[in-house]
């Protein structure tokens, strides 16, 4: 795997014996032990998370409001400091660029998260639509220098609460779902409460020199926890059951915000894109499907129904908390909870049915 990027911490994951893999550029731990015991970790305690691949970009100055308004369907600039938002960026014709989180973290700065194989794309886009509304900005990729770690699952809170020095637990209980604060931990942090598993959980983002001392520190408190080092196949069988896209598979430049569900997130002020969703049917919707048995339906998948073709599969698995096959779809619009339909699963027909996402939350279970 020459040529790949590599995060701070990569060593520690070949110290653990960790699966590497090719992914957006980067060599990142597809796995250390098992997919399921990593998934079983962090639905029964609490998984640790390299995802220092994922893009940070900075947005700072005067204009930096401005320049995400237009960038962004959500507004940036209505958020209060300390707040996080999903979003998306779109093309000019309404297409899907990315989906990313935003964070405010003063009057004047902002932090997008964006997904790793997007992020220059991301960045570029960011600094083009500031100067063509004159905002005052500056856009800076600061991932190469920076290290972003998650510990997510029910136990996750105590484990950062304790990774803490005793003087910030007051900030830390009064932490929010989608908020975001600056901590010590070996060092200067910024502490997100947000995640992509269904679970409670955290991230971490740090200078890329911390991240061996905090990864350390973290496993150390969380051994007795039941802490365990979790790659990226377990995190993607975690977001599936929590109905979280992924882009690439439910999310492209082909498909607008209304085509995957998420027409919700588009608010009324002008955007790069805005324009062009006024003119665009949907065509699409994303659903949740659920079937019985242990054949799981795969991406690429045929949904037909009464020998009509409604569309394809996604993103399938079989559902390791759940037991049985789950799947997300990209369907034609129009159908209902419940409804059955038939999927070519190798060229055997499967029915599954239309279900309420998420197939999984800890309350719901």
């Amino acid at each position: 795997m020459t040529g790949l990027l590599e995060t701070a911490l990569t060593t520690t994951h070949r110290l653990l014996d960790a699966t590497l893999t090719d992914f957006a550029g980067w060599s990142m731990p597809l796995r250390y032990s098992s997919d399921r015991a990593e998934h079983a970790a962090v639905r029964e305690s609490a998984g640790i998370f390299d995802l220092s691949h994922m893009a940070q970009l900075e947005v700072e100055g005067p204009g930096a409001s401005d320049a995400l308004d237009a960038s962004f369907v959500t507004q940036p600039s209505k958020m209060t400091i300390g707040r996080a938002r999903y979003t998306l960026i779109l093309t000019a014709d309404g297409g899907i660029i990315d989906d990313l989180i935003v964070y405010r973290l003063s009057e004047a700065s902002y932090l997008v998260v964006a997904n790793a194989a997007n992020r220059l794309v991301v960045r570029d886009e960011l600094a083009s639509r500031a100067r063509a509304v004159g905002a005052e900005a500056s856009i800076t990729d600061t991932t190469l220098h920076r290290a972003l770690i998650a510990i997510q699952g029910p136990r996750s809170t105590e484990i950062v609460r304790e990774l803490l020095p005793e003087s910030e637990h007051e900030l830390f209980d009064s932490l929010g779902y989608y908020r975001v604060c600056d901590v010590h931990v070996e060092g200067p942090v910024r502490l997100a409460r947000t995640g992509y598993t269904g679970e409670t959980g955290y991230e971490l983002m740090m200078p890329a020199s911390q991240a061996e001392a905090v990864w350390d520190r973290a496993t150390e408190i969380g051994r007795e926890r039941g802490l365990t080092p979790c790659g990226l196949a377990s995190r993607d069988t975690l977001r599936l059951e929590a109905g979280m896209a992924l882009y690439g598979h439910e999310l492209n430049r082909d498909l607008c915000p209304a085509d995957v569900g998420l027409a919700n997130l588009v608010k009324d002020h002008q955007f790069v894109g805005r324009q062009a969703l006024g003119g665009r049917e949907q065509v699409w919707d994303l659903y949740g499907l659920v079937g019985e048995g242990k054949r799981a339906a795969r991406a690429g998948c045929t949904v037909s129904r009464a020998g009509e073709e409604l569309g394809e599969i996604t993103s399938g698995v079989l559902s390791p908390t759940l037991g049985h096959p789950i799947a997300l779809a990209r369907l034609r619009p129009g159908l209902s909870v419940d409804d059955s339909v038939s999927v070519d699963v190798r060229g055997k027909t499967h029915e599954m049915r239309i279900t309420q996402l998420p197939f999984y939350s800890r309350t719901r279970s």
